[in-house]
């Protein structure tokens, strides 16, 4: 299963560093059933996009978590066996969850497929959308424009052997 795992650009450092993604337990996204129903599409590639979006908000809500990081939203696409990806049940109507699934120990980078992450013009955007999440969180529409601004962008492709020159 391929899933998608939210991160910052200095955990994607810490990461490299360690050779892996964790410790566990990881939150990241993947096609779920619960991610199918709501997308409403039989396209693989529609669905891993999806997946992917998802983790790209999640990897904005830890760029606004952590001050000191890059405004870049960064995600890793990693290959994992099905059964080590499994999705909350009890959260199964949550719609921040949708999509969500937990992988209870660490990953190797190895196993990584991509890194996906925001182009270096898309920093003022990023900026302004993590500044903006907590009153788009409650219910503030300017606020969410804001936050839709940094979607607008979209993650570049790097292979696992750039991560040294993403990280400059």
């Amino acid at each position: 299963m391929r899933v998608y795992v939210p991160l910052t650009l200095p955990g994607l450092a810490q990461a490299h560093k360690a050779g892996q993604l964790g410790p566990g337990p990881l939150t990241a996204y993947a096609v779920t059933p619960a991610l199918r129903e709501w997308y409403v599409s039989d396209d693989i590639e529609e669905l891993e996009y999806a997946a992917l979006s998802r983790a790209a908000a999640a990897s904005l809500r830890l760029v606004a978590g952590d001050p000191g990081a890059p405004r870049r939203r960064v995600v890793v696409a990693v290959d994992v066996p099905d059964k080590d990806a499994a999705a909350d049940p009890d959260r199964g109507l949550d719609a921040g969850a949708i999509g969500e699934v937990r992988i209870a120990g660490a990953v190797a980078l190895a196993k990584a497929a991509a890194v996906h992450a925001d182009a270096d013009d898309a920093e003022a955007d990023v900026t302004a959308a993590a500044a903006a999440l907590g009153a788009a969180d409650q219910g503030d529409d300017d606020a969410q424009f804001v936050v839709d601004g940094a979607e607008d962008h979209e993650l570049l492709w790097f292979g696992i052997q750039e991560i040294p020159s993403l990280l400059g």
